[in-house]
């Protein structure tokens, strides 16, 4: 995907796109999340479609809950949920950074060629 150790570096412009593709890529796996909590919040914790998707933003961005869950089937999605949103926040910011860190490592091993 990225160039190899002997390989020079590559142009700013390819850096750009790399960086815009990862931004895509991490996006998109934003909006799957948020459509998993979304829909796991309306039908396990019989909450509306809108404080549903208001209450999956706030867990998937750290923020914490905002709607009491009352049901024991919300209370378990709601647990699973937010240690999920943990580990997709984590990956998605490896995703971000990824080509900012290869391209630093790359220049970094050209130095010492």
């Amino acid at each position: 995907m990225f160039e190899q150790k002997t390989e020079p570096l590559a142009p700013i412009r390819t850096f750009y796109q790399r960086v815009l593709k990862h931004i895509f890529i991490a996006l998109l796996v934003i909006l799957a999340c948020l459509a998993i909590g979304i829909t796991g919040y309306h039908y396990s914790a019989n909450i509306s479609w809108l404080d549903s998707l208001h209450n999956a933003s706030m867990i998937l961005s750290g923020m914490g809950p905002v709607v009491d869950i009352k049901t024991v089937s919300g209370k378990w999605f709601s647990s699973v949920y937010a240690l999920f949103s943990g580990v997709v926040f984590i990956t998605n910011i490896g995703i971000i950074l990824a080509p900012a860190i290869h391209r630093l490592f790359h220049r970094l091993n050209m130095d010492d060629q």
